[in-house]
């Protein structure tokens, strides 16, 4: 299975979203593992200003291709 990769900015919004949801609420919704969330607010917490300074791809885009392209599928199928 291939690990991803996200972005400092991914990083953020899922944060910025546990602040008017649930922790399983946000990780069900991204498809994350709770661990790694827990692991993201503890960072920002120690240190904000250098928190997430590592390079990460944007998980975020490539989920939503994929979204469409079932949708796609779906859309074929029924036709």
């Amino acid at each position: 299975m291939k690990r991803r990769n996200f972005t400092k900015e991914f990083k953020l919004d899922i944060l910025r979203e546990l602040e008017s949801k649930t922790q399983a609420q946000v990780c069900r919704e991204h498809n994350l593992v709770e661990n790694v969330v827990c692991r993201w607010r503890k960072e920002f917490d120690n240190n904000p200003h250098k928190a997430f300074s590592g390079n990460g791809s944007l998980w975020k885009e490539s989920a939503e291709i994929e979204k469409y392209k079932r949708l796609v599928g779906q859309l074929y199928a029924e036709n």
